[in-house]
């Protein structure tokens, strides 16, 4: 018998989740910014590691925002073949967000028009939401604060096929010495390969709610993950662009199928925060 996922229920973990994400770093981040002070030679690389944890530690005990810049809300619904669902169980999404960033005095970021009215909503809606049909079974709710440093360091470039491997690694190293310093490093690099132009982005961001230690399925995937971080943090930008070994905790790809013709890649930043969680409904 199909599992159904209402809106109470999307509703009722949203509201437990932005809090969650807003004072408490991830625990894979905060590990792996530990791991990064031990192995990290820079002293002002070190520096900049330790006040990350210590601001982590001062917000969860807090219960103060982690950086003042609390992020656009995305809010991705995954469902497997076993789930139903009633109508727009996504439709309380932007009357949660609005409670929550008004109740945690979280600062709200959104503003009406992109292009023609850039007045502040007030509230932080609205929430950028999608519904995925998956393969696995059950029901995840992805959720994502994401700051505009970060997003605004990301990017799409539609490779041909003749770039290849390098021209990735190339097009993705531009990115990281262009970017990398306003995007609040360290940082998680989320990579998206294939698809279309308007899918590939997606890709780069699903990638991004993979925990750090959490190997990639496909041993290829894994490789190149591991040689993509290496050539970041060989750049010598590091934790806070103050230098050292340290630019990124880790890189996330995710590949799909692709035109003959294409090659879409779409680089996506997470900062040093990373606030994001997946939830089991």
């Amino acid at each position: 018998m199909a599992k159904t996922i209402t809106r109470d229920m999307v509703a009722n973990t949203l509201r437990e989740a932005l809090p969650q994400l807003a004072f408490e770093l991830p625990a894979d981040i905060e590990a792996a910014l530990r791991a990064a002070c031990e192995r990290e030679e820079s002293p002002r690389a070190v520096m900049a590691l330790n006040l990350l944890v210590e601001n982590a530690c001062i917000a969860r005990e807090d219960r103060v925002a982690i950086c003042q810049d609390t992020g656009s809300v995305w809010v991705c619904l995954e469902i497997g073949p076993d789930v139903s669902v009633q109508g727009d169980v996504l439709a309380d999404a932007n009357d949660v967000v609005a409670e929550a960033f008004v109740q945690h005095n979280l600062r709200k970021s959104l503003v009406r028009d992109a292009l023609f009215d850039r007045a502040n909503t007030g509230d932080n809606t609205p929430a950028f939401c999608e519904l995925r049909v998956s393969d696995k079974p059950g029901a995840r709710l992805h959720v994502m604060c994401k700051g505009g440093g970060s997003d605004n360091a990301s990017r799409v470039v539609m490779l041909t096929p003749g770039a290849g491997k390098q021209g990735i690694v190339d097009a993705v190293l531009a990115c990281v010495r262009e970017k990398a310093a306003n995007a609040c490093p360290p940082l998680v690099v989320g990579i998206g390969i294939g698809a279309t132009f308007d899918k590939v982005a997606g890709l780069a961001k699903m990638a991004l709610m993979r925990p750090l230690g959490e190997a990639a399925p496909d041993p290829r995937v894994a490789e190149f993950e591991d040689e993509l971080l290496q050539a970041i943090n060989a750049t010598g930008i590091g934790a806070a662009a103050l230098g050292g070994s340290t630019t990124a905790l880790g890189v996330r790809v995710n590949t799909a199928p692709c035109h003959i013709a294409a090659l879409p890649l779409a680089i996506n930043m997470g900062c040093s925060a990373m606030r994001r969680g997946t939830y089991e409904l």
